[in-house]
């Protein structure tokens, strides 16, 4: 598969990236030695190779929950740059 300016402009377009006049060159050599590492892989006879779908055959290996203690409210407000005793204050992010 060739590997040109207006293959670059496409893929540039439809990822929504801009490259400068001399990045181009650099992403063309790197997108060539892509695409002949895939070709390359499609040389191999994968016949009777399964899909691989998970990275190992456990599932959903998860720990049990545990009751641990926690701080209290006064505690966690210790830190808080400004707090009203009860709850941390931060600024209004949300303009009307």
């Amino acid at each position: 598969m060739e590997v040109n300016d207006a293959m670059i402009d496409h893929l540039a377009h439809l990822a929504r990236l801009s490259f400068k006049p001399g990045e181009k060159e650099g992403i063309k050599k790197d997108l060539a030695k892509m695409i002949s590492f895939i070709e390359k892989l499609n040389e191999l006879d994968t016949t009777g190779v399964e899909p691989l779908i998970f990275m190992s055959n456990e599932v959903n290996i998860l720990r049990d929950d545990k009751v641990k203690g926690s701080i209290t409210r006064e505690e966690g407000l210790l830190n808080a740059p400004d707090n009203d005793d009860q709850f941390f204050k931060v600024p209004k992010v949300i303009r009307k």
